[in-house]
């Protein structure tokens, strides 16, 4: 039979290791989060930069519905000169969230995909510039072509019709939120 002085040292010793490891993880989170809020909101401000470069700043955030947030590009002197919205649409492998300008006429400036679940080498491909870069100068009612795409068409992913549609929708629904052609 063990005593109780075998099962109250190694109790004791656990019990402390527990609370130093404690300590210095609650330390670690105090030095660290700063650090990570801050990359958070340089990397936003990056994306911001990417989809619509001629602002020279941005607004604050605003969520006109769940899941969305539209952040007005303004001009050095401060003007709006058009928008970046965030939002998601339903691709084959779950949400696509896309970053989307819009300037002030509703013209696309820029699509940035910010997360999505979808295939390697297939629907992962709307990361690629190459597709991004269709919707620039596009408006309001764009669509996916499979063959050759028109004068506000993209062209579909080869085996990604799916995933190019959802990016399709997600950039209208920014165009429409943003106000589209009646912006300002």
């Amino acid at each position: 039979m063990k005593t109780l002085k075998e099962f109250l040292i190694p109790t004791v010793i656990l019990s402390v290791i527990c609370l130093i490891a404690t300590f210095l993880l609650g330390m670690t989170n105090s030095v660290t989060a700063p650090k990570i809020e801050q990359l958070a909101i340089e990397t936003e401000l990056a994306s911001r930069k990417t989809v619509f470069p001629d602002a020279t700043n941005f607004g604050e955030e605003t969520s006109p519905e769940e899941g969305v947030s539209v952040v007005a590009a303004l001009d050095e002197s401060g003007a709006t000169i058009g928008y970046v919205v965030v939002n998601t649409a339903k691709g084959y492998g779950g949400d696509i969230s896309v970053m989307t300008g819009i300037t002030a006429d509703g013209k696309v400036t820029g699509v940035n995909i910010l997360s999505h679940g979808e295939t390697a080498g297939l629907g992962a491909n709307a990361t690629n510039e190459s597709f991004r870069d269709q919707f620039k100068g596009l408006v309001q009612g764009i669509t996916v072509s499979k063959d050759k795409a028109g004068d506000n068409s993209i062209d579909a992913l080869t085996g990604a019709t799916i995933t190019s549609r959802a990016v399709v929708e997600a950039v209208n629904s920014a165009i429409q939120t943003a106000g589209g052609e009646n912006i300002g």
